[in-house]
């Protein structure tokens, strides 16, 4: 079947009435237009683009209103379910549902489990993904989990990911702050804390209160723990929650 197209005649505002994009929809099956309700539904593989991001879904609904200043009409709400792939020069977001909010600039997205793809890394959450394309910042809560190309992985119930540009001018991650039951595994050891921040660059996981280092049943105990997943060497320091020192168990080696 050939591909409906309809060009919205609205005008998404994001930042200033100097600055604007168009939305595009289009979809293999249907676009219905309620004027009433102010709303358009795309039916069968429906794209909604703009000039930095597009998303594509089962089903599509969008909300526009008028208005009061420039007297036309702007794209207010996109909701999409089913299949959802979300394409931006940052990353690549997966899912079951997904839903925008455009004066709030923030992607709210659902699935089993939602993802989150950059050249990189993958995270991966239970509850929700939430993305801001503006801030280039995303919030993945309930059973997260990061990991990298070499497989190192990060769980925790909360993570906070920022974006920013390299030396090629390409979207890249660029910290990831972590919250609450943090587990941390590598190939050369297993952490855990109660909170910690990761610097994808560098390769450096820093971890922050009642840290746990496990390599292989030897344990280390602190309150201040930096582990470099590149060089397999980590470092912990105690504080006021340890008493001032920090606490080892050490495994000893069998012979032969």
């Amino acid at each position: 079947m050939s591909k409906i197209l309809y060009a919205f005649l609205f005008v998404l505002m994001q930042t200033s009435v100097s600055f604007a994009q168009y939305i595009t929809l289009d979809a293999d099956k249907e676009v219905i237009w309620d004027s009433k309700a102010q709303k358009m539904t795309a039916v069968g593989n429906a794209v909604a683009k703009k000039q930095d991001m597009s998303i594509r879904a089962d089903k599509m609904e969008a909300y526009y209103a008028k208005n009061d200043t420039t007297k036309k009409s702007t794209i207010t709400e996109v909701h999409a379910q089913g299949n959802i792939v979300l394409t931006s020069e940052n990353a690549n977001a997966y899912g079951l549902t997904l839903d925008y909010n455009i004066a709030q600039d923030a992607v709210v997205l659902k699935g089993e489990p939602a993802r989150l793809k950059t050249p990189k890394e993958e995270i991966t959450a239970k509850e929700s993904i939430t993305y801001y394309p503006q801030a280039q910042k995303a919030i993945a809560l309930g059973n997260v989990k990061a990991k990298d190309k070499e497989n190192n992985q990060i769980f925790s119930e909360k993570m906070i990911a920022f974006f920013s540009k390299d030396a090629q001018n390409k979207m890249v991650m660029d910290k990831v702050e972590i919250y609450n039951n943090i587990k941390i595994i590598t190939k050369d050891a297993t952490v855990t804390a109660d909170k910690g921040l990761y610097l994808p660059k560098i390769g450096v996981i820093k971890l922050f209160d009642n840290v746990l280092i496990d390599q292989q049943g030897n344990k280390l105990r602190g309150d201040f723990a930096e582990t470099n997943i590149n060089t397999g060497k980590s470092r912990i320091i105690a504080g006021s929650t340890s008493k001032g020192r920090v606490s080892g168990v050490f495994k000893e080696k069998k012979k032969d």
